[in-house]
Protein backbone atom coordinates (compact mmCIF):
# COMPACT_ATOMS: atom_id res chain seq x y z
CA UNK A 1 0.00 0.00 0.00
CA UNK A 2 1.02 3.67 -0.88
CA UNK A 3 2.18 5.93 2.00
CA UNK A 4 0.23 8.90 0.55
CA UNK A 5 -3.78 8.07 2.90
CA UNK A 6 -5.71 8.37 0.07
CA UNK A 7 -6.97 4.91 0.55
CA UNK A 8 -7.74 5.23 4.15
CA UNK A 9 -9.61 8.01 3.37
CA UNK A 10 -12.06 6.30 1.02
CA UNK A 11 -12.75 3.99 3.78
CA UNK A 12 -13.34 6.90 6.23
CA UNK A 13 -15.97 8.59 3.89
CA UNK A 14 -17.37 4.69 3.46
CA UNK A 15 -17.73 4.52 7.42
CA UNK A 16 -19.72 8.22 6.52
CA UNK A 17 -22.30 6.92 3.75
CA UNK A 18 -19.67 9.29 1.83
CA UNK A 19 -18.68 6.40 -0.75
CA UNK A 20 -20.50 4.08 -2.89
CA UNK A 21 -18.57 1.16 -4.43
CA UNK A 22 -19.84 -0.73 -7.17
CA UNK A 23 -21.06 -0.50 -10.73
CA UNK A 24 -24.52 -0.11 -9.81
CA UNK A 25 -24.53 1.65 -6.66
CA UNK A 26 -22.09 4.23 -8.15
CA UNK A 27 -24.33 3.99 -11.54
CA UNK A 28 -27.14 5.71 -8.88
CA UNK A 29 -25.57 7.96 -7.17
CA UNK A 30 -24.17 9.62 -10.75
CA UNK A 31 -27.68 9.13 -12.25
CA UNK A 32 -28.97 11.43 -8.82
CA UNK A 33 -26.21 13.70 -9.72
CA UNK A 34 -24.58 12.81 -5.72
CA UNK A 35 -21.39 12.07 -6.78
CA UNK A 36 -18.60 14.57 -6.52
CA UNK A 37 -15.41 12.01 -7.63
CA UNK A 38 -15.93 8.84 -9.74
CA UNK A 39 -12.16 7.04 -9.10
CA UNK A 40 -11.66 3.68 -11.01
CA UNK A 41 -8.80 1.33 -10.58
CA UNK A 42 -5.53 0.91 -11.94
CA UNK A 43 -6.65 -2.87 -13.15
CA UNK A 44 -10.23 -2.07 -14.06
CA UNK A 45 -11.72 -3.65 -17.51
CA UNK A 46 -11.90 -1.76 -20.49
CA UNK A 47 -15.39 -2.06 -19.76
CA UNK A 48 -15.83 -1.15 -16.23
CA UNK A 49 -13.84 2.03 -17.72
CA UNK A 50 -16.47 2.95 -20.35
CA UNK A 51 -19.45 2.60 -18.29
CA UNK A 52 -17.47 4.70 -15.54
CA UNK A 53 -16.96 7.36 -18.08
CA UNK A 54 -20.59 7.52 -18.97
CA UNK A 55 -21.38 7.52 -15.19
CA UNK A 56 -19.56 10.49 -14.80
CA UNK A 57 -20.50 12.05 -18.07
CA UNK A 58 -24.30 11.54 -16.50
CA UNK A 59 -23.44 12.90 -13.13
CA UNK A 60 -21.43 15.83 -14.29
CA UNK A 61 -18.71 14.73 -11.93
CA UNK A 62 -14.98 14.30 -12.34
CA UNK A 63 -13.78 10.80 -13.07
CA UNK A 64 -9.99 10.11 -11.88
CA UNK A 65 -7.99 6.79 -12.59
CA UNK A 66 -6.27 5.61 -9.24
CA UNK A 67 -3.21 4.13 -8.93
CA UNK A 68 -4.31 1.49 -7.19
CA UNK A 69 -5.02 -1.99 -8.03
CA UNK A 70 -8.90 -3.29 -7.62
CA UNK A 71 -7.31 -5.79 -4.50
CA UNK A 72 -5.83 -2.67 -2.96
CA UNK A 73 -8.71 -0.42 -3.09
CA UNK A 74 -11.24 -3.40 -1.90
CA UNK A 75 -8.62 -4.02 1.25
CA UNK A 76 -9.48 -0.49 1.86
CA UNK A 77 -13.09 -0.36 1.75
CA UNK A 78 -12.96 -3.77 3.59
CA UNK A 79 -14.05 -5.85 0.64
CA UNK A 80 -12.06 -8.57 -1.78
CA UNK A 81 -12.18 -6.16 -4.92
CA UNK A 82 -13.61 -2.57 -5.97
CA UNK A 83 -13.20 -1.39 -9.52
CA UNK A 84 -15.15 1.70 -9.46
CA UNK A 85 -16.12 3.97 -6.38
CA UNK A 86 -17.95 7.50 -6.16
CA UNK A 87 -17.52 9.60 -3.08
CA UNK A 88 -20.35 11.77 -2.92
CA UNK A 89 -19.18 14.38 -0.27
CA UNK A 90 -17.25 17.61 -1.47
CA UNK A 91 -14.97 17.66 1.43
CA UNK A 92 -13.64 14.43 1.16
CA UNK A 93 -13.44 14.13 -2.87
CA UNK A 94 -10.78 16.93 -2.26
CA UNK A 95 -9.09 15.63 0.45
CA UNK A 96 -8.59 12.24 -1.43
CA UNK A 97 -7.38 14.18 -4.52
CA UNK A 98 -5.59 16.56 -2.56
CA UNK A 99 -3.38 13.49 -1.23
CA UNK A 100 -3.15 12.11 -4.33
CA UNK A 101 -1.58 14.92 -5.75
CA UNK A 102 0.67 15.56 -2.59
CA UNK A 103 2.30 12.29 -4.21
CA UNK A 104 1.76 13.01 -7.88
CA UNK A 105 1.57 16.46 -8.65
CA UNK A 106 1.69 16.37 -12.38
CA UNK A 107 -1.24 13.16 -12.36
CA UNK A 108 -3.65 15.43 -9.80
CA UNK A 109 -2.37 18.40 -9.46
CA UNK A 110 -5.25 19.89 -12.25
CA UNK A 111 -7.92 17.93 -10.27
CA UNK A 112 -6.93 19.03 -6.77
CA UNK A 113 -7.61 22.46 -8.22
CA UNK A 114 -10.57 21.84 -9.93
CA UNK A 115 -12.03 20.35 -6.68
CA UNK A 116 -10.71 23.30 -4.92
CA UNK A 117 -12.65 26.08 -7.30
CA UNK A 118 -15.65 24.16 -6.65
CA UNK A 119 -15.38 23.55 -2.63
CA UNK A 120 -14.89 27.47 -2.47
CA UNK A 121 -17.87 28.28 -4.85
CA UNK A 122 -19.70 25.72 -3.00
CA UNK A 123 -18.12 27.92 0.23
CA UNK A 124 -19.95 30.99 -1.10
CA UNK A 125 -23.20 29.83 -1.88
CA UNK A 126 -23.57 28.44 1.36
CA UNK A 127 -22.54 32.41 3.16
CA UNK A 128 -24.97 33.86 0.42
CA UNK A 129 -27.72 31.64 1.83
CA UNK A 130 -27.38 32.31 5.54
Amino acid sequence: MKTDNALPLMGLALRAGRLEAGEEPVATACAARRCRLLLTAQDAAGKTLRRAACFAEEGQCLSLPLPYSKEEIGAALGRASCAVAAVTDLGLAQAIVQRLAAADPAAYGPAAERLSLKAKRAAQRRAKRK
